[in-house]
């Protein structure tokens, strides 16, 4: 039988990789917004595939105030353009804002103000290294589909916020496509519990 971690042995996997200022300003304005980011663990996972597979061209859904943003950026290559959307302007204003503080140059990232299920049905198929989707979870299961159109054979796929307590049609939303990542041939997938949980997926097309 696999043993569960002690409370400090959890706190220290998810504090491993220390955050900086930049990172720290991005979290104190998502408080001023009442937002909650992504945890330190779960950044770090995120930097980590996007480094893995060398990651160019990344989707992000929730922008947020770049807390997700700056990690991931972190693990793409000196060449990558993290596109991002979320359907809040000012959360948006804030994301820049940190950007631009942190030295990111501003075209290697492209904001996307908009509803992310219309947004990424106009973006290139085949065109991205990874997904990550953080927004809105009735969207999960379009979002999903549409994230095979726009993977490369290769491609990570993650999805986040997928242990937190909900609402019955939010927890249902989740349901239905954990089933469908875990079914999908096509994929490898690992569930992963840092932050609020984490769906990782490999695409892997016949």
């Amino acid at each position: 039988m696999t043993q569960s971690p002690t409370s400090n042995e959890w706190n220290l996997s998810q504090n491993f990789i220390p955050e900086d200022t930049h990172l720290t300003n991005a979290r104190n304005k998502s408080i001023e917004l009442g937002l909650i980011p992504i945890g330190q663990g779960a950044g770090a996972l995120l930097r980590f595939l996007a480094s893995t597979i060398d990651a160019s061209n990344v989707v992000e859904i929730g922008t947020g105030t770049g807390v997700s943003g700056l990690w991931l950026i972190r693990g793409m290559n000196s060449a990558g353009v993290l596109t991002s959307i979320d359907s809040d302007a000012e959360r948006q204003r804030a994301a820049k804002e940190v950007f631009s503080t942190a030295a990111i140059a501003s075209n290697k990232i492209r904001l996307i103000a908009g509803r992310a299920i219309e947004v990424v049905d106009k973006l290139t198929s085949n065109a991205y290294d990874l997904m990550f989707i953080n927004g809105d979870k009735l969207e999960f299961e379009t979002l999903f589909d549409q994230s095979l159109r726009l993977l490369r054979p290769g491609g990570i796929l993650v999805f986040h916020n997928v242990l937190s307590d909900s609402n019955a049609a939010d927890n249902l939303a989740v349901i239905k496509v954990s089933e469908k990542i875990k079914d999908d041939s096509r994929l490898v997938s690992v569930m992963i519990p840092s932050g609020s949980g984490i769906i990782a997926a490999s695409y892997r097309p016949h």
